[in-house]
């Protein structure tokens, strides 16, 4: 199993490039929402949506693989995989919480849809671009929020899809990997890493500043029946640490099977009842996105 995940790879520069050279879709250009940047959560952008302002409907979660760096550098996504259990575990508990009706499409997905990026901006490779000593201010360990524009194939089947759920909205959630600066903590040696809305993991204090770490979030849309965003946002679930040694090879500690495992049993200590962590994160991007408790 591959453990670690070191700066260079040609193969990965050229499929990014070429994807970026021949890709339409995606452009943040009139996408609905401006991309912002962010230096603590809560971590959202866009227009505040009131209750009942509108009708909402979600689409099923999906675990994107691959979202910020070659997908075999992320856990597995099969049937059965831990991600696939986990995402299962995601759509009840989404469908239990009543803030929006369930759409269960009637053709399947085409097109390319909207597509929340949250974490560090990064190269074709999916390395960050201002790693390297903290600037004044910390201007350069800021995170961006954006979302892509979807195509016009895919638009024309979200109208169709929610027209049939008498809807004019789409709530849409996805489980993927990021990548986020970690901090220092007050003015002793602590450092912490910035997860969301009231939420942050202490990381060791070893743990170098000039890197960053892997996530494990979850990001969402609000999406007009036009296919443009009303309201994004993410939320981070976990850290997977690395160690100064790791940094200074540049090198990163990769997300395992086993840490989308533990995911699922990961409870916030912080919180009265010790809620399970992905519930509270998913709980938080609705109510964010939707406007409704």
């Amino acid at each position: 199993m591959r453990l670690l995940r070191l700066d260079v790879s040609l193969s990965l520069i050229a499929l990014a490039a070429a994807t970026a050279a021949c890709a339409s879709a995606g452009a943040t250009y009139r996408s609905g929402v401006a991309p912002k940047s962010f230096e603590k959560p809560p971590f959202y952008a866009g227009a505040t949506v009131t209750p009942g302002q509108v009708r909402v409907a979600h689409l099923p979660i999906r675990y994107q693989r691959g979202a910020e760096q070659g997908a075999q550098f992320e856990p597995k996504d099969g049937e059965g995989s831990a991600a696939d259990l986990l995402v299962a575990e995601m759509n009840r508990y989404l469908d239990s919480l009543a803030v929006s009706s369930r759409v269960r499409p009637r053709t399947a997905e085409v097109g390319t849809r909207p597509d929340v990026h949250f974490g560090c901006n990064v190269d074709v490779t999916g390395d960050c671009t201002e790693e390297g000593e903290v600037q004044g201010g910390g201007a350069n360990r800021r995170l961006q929020l954006s979302v892509g524009r979807p195509s016009e194939e895919w638009i024309g089947w979200l109208g169709n899809t929610i027209d049939s759920a008498s809807t004019d909205h789409a709530l849409l959630i996805t489980l993927e990997l990021g990548q986020y600066w970690p901090h220092q903590k007050g003015i002793g040696l602590s450092k912490e890493v910035r997860l969301g809305s009231g939420y942050s993991v202490s990381i060791p204090w070893l743990t170098s500043l000039e890197k960053p770490v892997a996530v494990v979030q979850l990001t969402g849309a609000l999406v007009a029946r036009d296919g443009r965003a009303v309201r994004i946002g993410a939320e981070g679930l976990m850290a997977k640490r690395s160690n100064i040694a790791l940094s200074a090879l540049g090198a990163q500690r990769l997300v395992s099977d086993e840490d989308i495992e533990g995911i699922r049993s990961l409870r916030r200590d912080d919180l009265p009842g010790h809620p399970l962590v992905w519930q509270v994160a998913l709980r938080s991007l609705v109510s964010e996105l939707t406007g409704r408790q």
